[in-house]
């Protein structure tokens, strides 16, 4: 399985602007910039969609653990903040923090533990970020 995303950019690295597009068409053509990235212009930048890719990968991963515990959530809510900083003369991307919320009636704690840390471990883009990964999983029963 492959999936592609394409980036145009014109112009300078300040004053440049660029277009991101999925093949699936949920970004088509969508803006991204130096002002989007590192201040609050209007638009996308890649750490927000890894970001987004890493809360969406994490939730299924998390559901897929918990079935195998024999629970299912009502809801899982993710939020992964990505933080950017500067070294040297580049910019890492250091570490990535999933705030978990999830509602699982009857939910053991010690089960959804084990399962929110092998969904943290084994989501395929956790896998594939150099970076640390820290979690807050909070059982909501």
């Amino acid at each position: 399985m492959k999936r592609n995303a394409s980036a145009v950019w014109s112009g300078g690295i300040k004053d440049g602007k660029g277009r991101l597009s999925t093949d699936s068409g949920v970004l088509d053509d969508t803006q991204y910039s130096f002002s989007t990235r590192f201040e609050d212009g209007k638009g996308t930048n890649p750490e927000e969609l890894i970001a987004a890719a890493h809360a969406g990968c994490f939730a299924m991963a998390l559901s897929g653990q918990l079935g195998e515990a024999g629970m299912t959530a009502e809801s899982i809510s993710t939020t992964a903040s990505v933080t950017l900083e500067k070294s040297g003369d580049a910019f890492d991307i250091t570490s990535v923090h999933l705030d978990v919320r999830a509602n699982i009636p009857g939910g053991e704690r010690e089960a959804f533990e084990k399962a929110a840390k092998n969904a943290k471990e084994g989501c395929p883009v956790s896998k594939v970020l150099n970076a640390s990964i820290t979690m807050d999983a909070q059982l909501e029963s």
